[in-house]
């Protein structure tokens, strides 16, 4: 077999794979051969048919199967000779689309070959590394919030207003007959939550405990029950209370209520949690000024292929961002812009520069920190987490892409530790402009 080189332009590279009848021929007896012992055939017995009976039955499939082998082996060979990694695929065809059984094989392959990333000295990076404290304003602004979750209706003699409580037995009817799942007796309805369809909570506002009112409304075009979707309708609306909110005391009572002992061990679970909040924000804004160095520090060849395929990913995910409505495949092609491009390109570099650093210093992801990732995901699915964590256990695709950012966290944890990284304490609102910056340039 012989393999010469056609094309080394960059990263693209092109070969044609010869592969002589002879040795093809070859190939196919060997496999016959081998098969011969387990093949029965009428009028002989088994392990006795004769070759050239195998070779007329089965012959054209062993010679398909011979020259597949011998093409993926001399391709397999040849990358491991030259230490070429394929960016994608290589695309492999026949060289000759007349070929008939007795003539030489000939292919012809192509691909983009993975560039040789350059070794990066990673202790002349400086980071800056924002710092929030959790102080007692942030706490007391918590508290306040809780406070507010946790709040209480109490009775008040004046009309319902927005926020307040009402508490009403209504029925439902269209064209004068009640409808199912129209009526609800002593229902704790706050103004204002737009739990009911609209214009019924705006019905009842001004209502005071005792009165008696019909509300009209039209029930949405889209409502996800077919046979009340876009009909009048009219609530009978009973009112027996009407309450207005009242603020939790933030107290030892308070704590109870979310889990804690008390109040101080309350404020110190939201200092906690605060400042695990903070330090995953400036965590998020490092990591971006990080990549950004990368990026202007490292420089390296990029296959075409890669960079296509992801500004072509790139423009079809923002098309659908923003046309929400537009759920199928058939909106015809999507050509990316020359910033979908750009964007690409980074994130091909970046990816690539993660993957040899990670590989170079043996990054791995546990099967531990895999197994508790796909069960953070699995929650998402509440009353099918097993047939999520299923899924994705059979699913290799799905499994790289749960594996993938830990991947790169755990890599970019790995630079911090050789970069200089120095913290500067700043404000919480320092630090949320400094998260909203990430957005307006993502």
């Amino acid at each position: 077999m012989q393999v010469t080189e056609t094309l080394n332009d960059g990263l693209k590279r092109g070969y044609t794979i010869t592969l002589p009848a002879a040795e093809l021929d070859a190939k196919v007896q060997e496999k016959l051969v081998e098969a011969q012992p387990e093949v029965a055939m009428k009028g002989f017995r088994k392990g006795k048919v004769p070759l050239s009976l195998l070779k007329k039955q089965f012959g054209p499939r062993v010679l398909g199967e011979a020259m597949q082998e011998s093409i993926d082996g001399a391709l397999s060979s040849h990358l491991e000779e030259s230490g070429d990694r394929p960016a994608m695929q290589p695309e492999v065809k026949m060289a000759n689309d007349e070929w008939k059984e007795g003539d030489d094989v000939e292919v012809t392959v192509a691909y983009e070959k993975l560039p040789e990333i350059p070794q990066t000295d990673f202790s002349d990076i400086e980071i800056e590394r924002l710092k929030v404290v959790a102080d007692d304003a942030a706490i007391d602004e918590a508290l306040g919030n809780l406070a507010e979750t946790a709040q209480n209706f109490e009775d008040k003699d004046s009309a319902a207003d927005e926020g307040d409580q009402v508490v009403i037995d209504f029925l439902g009817k269209i064209d004068g007959e009640a409808f199912e799942g129209g009526a609800a007796e002593d229902y704790p309805l706050v103004l204002g939550s737009n739990s009911f369809i609209p214009g019924f909570e705006d019905g009842l506002k001004g209502v005071k405990a005792g009165d008696e009112k019909n509300v009209e409304v039209n029930f949405p075009e889209d409502y996800q029950a077919q046979n009340l979707a876009g009909k009048a309708a009219v609530f009978e609306c009973k009112v027996k209370a009407v309450k207005a909110p009242q603020k939790a005391e933030i107290d030892d009572e308070l704590a109870k209520k979310f889990g804690a002992d008390d109040l101080a061990a309350l404020k110190s679970q939201i200092a906690e949690r605060l400042e695990a909040e903070y330090s995953g924000a400036s965590r998020a804004v490092a990591k971006r000024k990080l990549l950004d160095i990368l990026d202007e520090k490292v420089s390296f060849d990029l296959p075409p292929s890669l960079v296509e395929a992801e500004a072509n990913q790139i423009a079809h995910q923002l098309y659908h961002e923003e046309h929400p409505e537009d759920h199928g495949h058939d909106h015809g092609e999507i050509k990316p812009t020359e910033e979908h491009t750009k964007l690409a390109e980074r994130r091909v570099k970046l990816g690539l520069l993660l993957a040899e650093i990670g590989q170079k210093a043996d990054v791995k992801v546990t099967d531990q920190e895999l197994t508790q990732a796909i069960l953070n995901q699995a929650r998402q699915y509440r009353g099918q987490e097993r047939q999520f964590f299923e899924f994705v256990q059979q699913n290799p695709q799905m499994r790289q892409q749960i594996q993938a950012p830990i991947f790169e966290d755990k890599v970019i944890d790995h630079i911090f530790e050789q970069a200089k990284v120095d913290e500067k304490e700043v404000s919480k609102d320092d630090l949320q402009k400094a998260v909203e910056a990430l957005d307006d340039e993502a």
